[in-house]
């Protein structure tokens, strides 16, 4: 039957695709394996897990390399020993941290991200096959294996939660372990499996492979291009309106011009092989437009470091402006079929930004710390490298301490910096050490905090009568509530919770109607509502409250705490020990 036939030439080509990508396919099962056994025992395999996947992708480039500029079998061991030790010597590098850094994981993601354009470029340099033409395949390929996937994962998730419901109960991994076969090692080799040998391969298989679809066709030429032409048209009337103050330091819109860019260089190659009024039209302009808003959004991007200094987000924002800029100059000045220095270009510039010593880290750490010290120096405080506390700087200059501070403390370079106090925690010591709390912009008034207290935090229960676990959020309607009931020395003792709008008080009380204590819960809020928004654990001492007289005494430990200020709602998990005297 057709259908059995169609089965059987996928089977065939994901079989072939194993044959063709040895390698790449033992470092996916390999990949596969080490995230099984991470889901089953919930520990952290994750850099063996980026190992096996970085070998993947290296391994691909090497194949299709080899297939495109050698044919001796030697050749292809000899890829694959240099792939081995590349994969290896990457191991070797994370493995002494004690855990994947952001730092790492950037590094990690852009060489993947340009490997990928290596996959799509290296198999059709000087070959009669076109970049736009391999560019096509890949993007349908990629398409074509996520969708299949996704419906693969649905189908089979689907069968098990019937079977969950209907026969026997089944674990909750079991979803995780689908998942993970088929993303990580169906998925990738089923991608493969659509790929050509492009030197092997006569000229109508290429052009079959690389055929646009219809829907494909009319998707980009008669949508895709008309609206982003009315994106366009706002971001230059938003550009000429504010090019004498707000563009120059609206940092908001630099995502907004950095998707753009993105979009309109991969729109360019995915129409490159269409040809009629709006596709023409469309490389004819659209490249000169880019030039200029690119170079704009550049600009700003410099004019701002003046104050702020690098961070490794801005060095990529200005890395890809200037290479969109280029991009948009080599759309303008060559044919189509040249699309594929484009590539070329973009390999290059990421693996500028990774390689030290002027990669996005290396400069963003220099700089933030330099930035860091000038402001310093500039108030008097630091001296003989001794950071002296000064609580009257300007605001600006709160704002710039506290930015560089808490960006070395997120990147981990924060140990780097000798003549900050040993041990210094940003979340803790910040006040101590400057003088003053950490500066939030109006923008970050608003920002929701989310709070925890460190895990495993042992907590002192001695000497109390009861704990009682309370959750504080706002009720429906006022009025007191009782949380709990017990017994001491044949006297019984009530909690309430009595709550008035948006203030919710614990009130102790005795027989007979008696107020032992209260406890006003604002105090909890009041007390983190000025913490920084990334700021996320607490310590048992920053966790608790207490409250004493001679009747009574209670304590309070905050579990976990949120403050979304923007909705004025607070709720907080909190347990509440109390001594009856």
């Amino acid at each position: 039957m057709r259908w059995l036939r169609k089965v059987r030439e996928r089977f065939t080509g994901l079989t072939d695709a194993i044959s063709r990508f040895p390698l790449t396919s033992l470092f996916l099962l390999a990949a596969a394996v080490i995230n099984a056994y991470s889901i089953s025992t919930e520990k952290d395999h994750s850099k063996f897990l980026l190992t096996f996947i970085l070998g993947a992708f290296l391994s691909a480039v090497a194949q299709v390399g080899y297939e495109r500029f050698y044919t001796n079998s030697s050749a292809r061991l000899i890829l694959m020993a240099v792939v081995i030790l590349l994969t290896a010597g990457y191991y070797i590098i994370i493995r002494p941290a004690p855990g994947l850094s952001t730092e790492t994981e950037i590094r990690t993601a852009v060489a993947l991200f340009g490997l990928l354009w290596a996959f799509i470029w290296v198999p059709v340099i000087k070959s009669t096959a076109s970049f736009n033409q391999s560019f096509m395949i890949a993007f349908k390929a990629l398409f074509n294996s996520a969708f299949f996937s996704a419906i693969i994962f649905a189908g089979i998730s689907i069968i098990l939660a019937a079977f969950n419901e209907l026969i026997l109960t089944i674990d909750y991994t079991f979803y995780p372990h689908i998942a993970n076969l088929v993303f990580v090692l169906f998925a990738p080799i089923y991608f493969l499996s659509l790929i050509p040998r492009y030197p092997n391969e006569n000229e109508g298989s290429i052009k079959k492979a690389a055929h646009i679809p219809k829907f494909l066709e009319i998707l980009l030429s008669y949508i895709l291009i008309p609206l982003l032409a009315v994106f366009t048209l706002i971001i230059v009337l938003y550009i000429v309106k504010n090019l004498n103050g707000q563009f120059w330091t609206d940092n908001l819109l630099e995502p907004m011009l950095v998707s753009y860019a993105i979009t309109v260089i991969l729109l360019y190659i995915l129409v490159s092989d269409i040809d009629n009024k709006f596709t023409i039209t469309f490389r004819k302009i659209f490249p000169k437009i880019l030039i200029p808003i690119v170079l704009f959004q550049i600009a700003s991007s410099v004019i701002s470091l003046t104050d702020t200094g690098v961070t490794h987000t801005r060095y990529y924002v200005i890395l890809f402006g200037i290479f969109a800029a280029i991009a948009g100059l080599l759309f303008s000045l060559l044919p189509v079929q040249k699309n594929g220095l484009i590539a070329a270009l973009l390999i290059m510039f990421a693996a500028i930004s990774i390689v030290p010593p002027v990669d996005a880290f290396t400069i963003s750490r220099n700089s933030q710390i330099s930035t860091l010290k000038n402001v310093l120096l500039k108030n008097n405080m630091l001296d003989h490298n001794e950071i002296k506390p000064k609580g009257s700087i300007s605001q600006k200059d709160q704002q710039i301490i506290t930015d560089t501070v808490f960006y070395l403390t997120r990147m981990e370079y924060i140990n780097e910096i000798n003549w900050l106090p040993k041990g210094f925690d940003a979340y803790k010591d910040f006040y101590n050490t400057f003088g003053f709390k950490e500066y939030q912009q109006s923008g970050d008034m608003n920002q929701s905090i989310y709070l925890n207290i460190e895990p495993s935090t042992p907590i002192n229960i001695s000497g109390f009568d009861r704990l009682i676990q309370i959750d504080l959020y706002k009720a429906d309607q006022d009025g007191e509530e009782e949380i709990s009931e017990f017994d001491k020395a044949g006297k019984t003792y009530t909690l309430l919770k009595e709550t008035n709008g948006n203030l919710v008080t614990l009130k102790l009380m005795a027989e007979n109607n008696k107020e032992l204590i209260r406890f006003n819960t604002q105090e909890i809020f009041d007390k983190y509502d000025n913490y920084h928004a990334t700021k996320e654990t607490i310590p048992a001492d920053e966790a608790t409250f207490t409250k004493e007289n001679d009747r009574a005494k209670i304590t309070i430990v905050v579990q976990n705490v949120s403050i979304e200020k923007q909705y004025n709602q607070n709720n907080a998990s909190i347990y509440l020990f109390v001594q009856i005297k």
